[in-house]
């Protein structure tokens, strides 16, 4: 992917200092689960998503969720660092609002934002907050996950922000 300037939008935690961070014991998986959660974690590497980590104050386990295709999805439990963050209120989209902005276009895209999060930088402050780990080590994540508090209030602002650039309209951004 090729990613957002962090010009345009970057993702932020914003946590409350008050809250003590968390450090989740290992879960342990079955060997056909550690396989794809070792395939995925390449894949990341590779597309430099995620960076290898050591010594984090903050470490999440990671999920494994089975897909509607019966595939498992290595998913992070930031389940503590979410209680730690404060909520954005920016307005999400209104999904009927999209169906009926695309009457009279000839194609409708439907975004896989799970992937598209991974185009959204996170401050480089609070990567290491994101830390999760597994039998193959302790891996923090670069780009915006799915699973964190907020992340669809960034995506939201994005969209918002390089449509107004689109449409010329820098007064809104």
């Amino acid at each position: 992917m090729s990613g957002v300037d962090s010009g345009i939008t970057l993702h932020k935690l914003h946590v409350d200092p008050s809250f003590k961070p968390v450090k989740q014991k290992k879960r342990n998986f079955s060997d056909d689960k550690n396989r794809v959660i070792r395939k995925e974690i390449e894949e990341l590497i590779t597309a430099k998503v995620i960076k290898e980590l050591q010594f984090p104050e903050w470490i999440a386990n990671v999920a494994m969720v089975k897909k509607s295709n019966n595939k498992w999805k290595m998913c992070t439990d930031f389940t503590n660092l979410n209680k730690a963050c404060p909520k954005d209120y920016y307005p999400l989209a209104c999904l009927g609002r999209l169906v009926d902005d695309s009457v009279g276009h000839e194609v409708f895209d439907f975004l896989d934002a799970s992937r598209g999060y991974h185009q959204i930088l996170l401050d480089e402050s609070d990567q290491e907050k994101t830390t999760f780990i597994t039998e193959y080590g302790l891996y923090c994540w670069r780009l915006m996950p799915f699973g964190l508090k907020n992340v669809q209030a960034t995506y939201q602002k994005m969209v918002n922000k390089k449509r107004a650039k689109k449409e010329g309209n820098t007064s809104k951004i």
